[in-house]
């Protein structure tokens, strides 16, 4: 096949960027719950159940299925999970992005659920152990405690060309650090708040916090 420049230009000015490789995306809904004046995040522990991360505290969301959005994603799965209906799950806007070093993205997505709504819910106990609320203004007080992983590259040894690609002691396959942060154990509560949850959880409260500094300013 003869490709010329004007095939070059007709197929990339339409060309919709996709990740190269395997690539899976995920997306969460981050529900804010007022209760009598206060304001609370809500948090799920897993099912004991389930084959991964059983037990652990996280936000209600899965993978974001094929031809589906990612706050579409979001969504139904807070109402699959917390067995709410979807017109009772208000989405306020977007959160951060989360860009996890195992080939996959995380979208997260500000929400609202209304307390009585919550008191209804019926939790698919499949997925979910139980749920519980924290106070806003306890996580603000109390940052999480940062701890770091160091990831290591390692290659396969029937990999054949590390030597004719100079890679040796003096230049390793690179590796890097991966930050973990661990709120407090919550009065009341054995589950820990840690991991891809506590960061979502800091980088939001630090978003809202910061912007409403300085709009006060």
């Amino acid at each position: 096949m003869k490709i010329t420049l004007k095939d070059v230009d007709k197929v990339f000015r339409k060309h919709v960027p996709k990740p190269i490789g395997t690539h899976k995306y995920f997306s969460v809904l981050i529900p804010f719950v007022e209760k009598d004046g206060e304001l609370y995040i809500l948090y799920e522990v897993r099912s004991m159940k389930l084959k991964q991360q059983p037990g652990e505290v996280c936000f209600p969301g899965g993978s974001v299925e094929h031809g589906e959005g990612p706050m579409n994603a979001a969504v139904r799965e807070t109402s699959e999970e917390l067995g709410i209906d979807r017109d009772k799950i208000t989405v306020l806007g977007r959160g951060d992005i989360f860009y996890g070093y195992a080939n996959y993205t995380l979208f997260s997505y500000i929400g609202m659920i209304d307390y009585e709504d919550y008191e209804k819910m019926n939790i698919s106990q499949e997925e979910v152990e139980r749920v519980f609320l924290v106070r806003v203004c306890d996580l603000i007080k109390n940052p999480p405690e940062l701890f770091w992983e160091n990831i290591n590259a390692q290659m396969d040894e029937s990999f054949p060309y590390a030597d004719k690609l100079f890679v040796n002691e003096r230049n390793p396959w690179k590796g890097t650090k991966w930050s973990i942060p661990v709120y407090s154990p919550f009065p009341h509560e054995e589950a820990i708040l840690w991991g891809m949850t506590a960061k979502i959880t800091a980088s939001t409260l630090d978003t809202l916090v910061n912007t409403l500094s300085a709009i006060e300013k």
